[in-house]
């Protein structure tokens, strides 16, 4: 796989594959990305109808700048080879797979995709949502090249660990640790889990913010009102960007004068806040020329 040029990724918001009216509405929201549903929010008996429509927006082309993927059913499932097969030759930009739990299942997908003629640019989003997952994290960054995105499923962590769903997420913090460490080292994407309660507008924003200082790339929705916040949050402000500029500066400045470092407001300023602040600037200018 060729490498992908830098994707702001801070709001994405799951869509109903089965409701043509949400479909028509994500057209026109300021969503970074979109994650059309074929799984949970679709009943059994509007999956293939929910397929349908779901590769016929991919194809539309009526969605500007915002990234498309589609969520299909998960491996073991009835629906999972048809719903694989039509999005993969729909060619989204990525193909979500719910409960992804090894390296195994990583190169399995992966070769699935190919053989079904999914083109280089769609790539395969997997979910972490389980123990098991957890557990192998590591191996499942590693597995496959088509491998891009890992997606927190953080509703089935809680069930799964019997845990409870708390402000700070205390127990979820060294799962959501773990797996974003696996994606780091090997170069994966990593979206924070949803926030349940779309009529709590500060806990939203606490959480996203917690999941930016983190470390995560940006946060899956479930509301159109959790996107502007959710932007907010994994954007650099204008003092981020002002400040990751002094650095740049300050550095060049330093070497042009034969020194190893230099210091803004008072702080020392080493290579590694050299590069910290190319990639504050990276994302700033792929937000600019949207």
């Amino acid at each position: 796989m060729t490498t992908a040029p830098l994707r702001p990724r801070r709001s994405v918001l799951y869509m109903p594959g089965a409701n043509e009216r949400a479909l028509e509405k994500a057209k026109t929201l300021d969503v970074d990305a979109l994650i059309l549903d074929l799984e949970d929010s679709v009943a059994p008996d509007a999956k293939a109808e929910a397929r349908d429509r779901v590769v016929g927006a991919v194809r539309s082309g009526e969605y500007g700048h915002r990234e498309l993927t589609i969520r299909i059913n998960g491996l073991g499932t009835q629906w999972h080879d048809d719903d694989m097969a039509a999005a993969a030759q729909a060619g989204p930009d990525g193909i979500v797979v719910p409960k992804v739990n090894s390296a195994d299942e990583v190169r399995q997908l992966a070769t699935a995709m190919e053989q079904a003629g999914a083109p280089s640019h769609t790539r395969l989003w997997a979910m972490i949502e389980t123990p098991v997952a957890i557990l192998h994290a590591e191996e499942i960054a590693a597995a496959s090249d088509r491998l891009a995105v890992f997606v927190m499923g953080t509703n089935d962590l809680v069930n799964e660990t019997h845990a409870l769903h708390v402000a700070g997420r205390a127990p979820l913090i060294p799962s959501l640790t773990w797996a974003l460490l696996a994606a780091k080292a090997h170069g994966v994407v990593i979206l924070d889990g949803v926030y349940n309660d779309v009529k709590d507008p500060e806990g939203f924003a606490a959480e996203a913010r917690q999941g930016r200082e983190m470390g995560f790339d940006g946060k899956t929705i479930i509301h159109p009102s959790q996107i502007e916040p959710a932007n907010e949050a994994f954007a650099p402000s204008r003092a981020d960007v002002e400040h990751a500029r002094a650095v740049i500066e300050a550095f060049e400045t330093a070497q042009a004068e034969g020194k190893g470092v230099a210091t803004v407001n008072g702080k020392m300023i080493e290579n590694l806040h050299v590069r910290d602040a190319q990639r504050i600037l990276a994302f700033h200018d792929a937000l600019a020329a949207r």
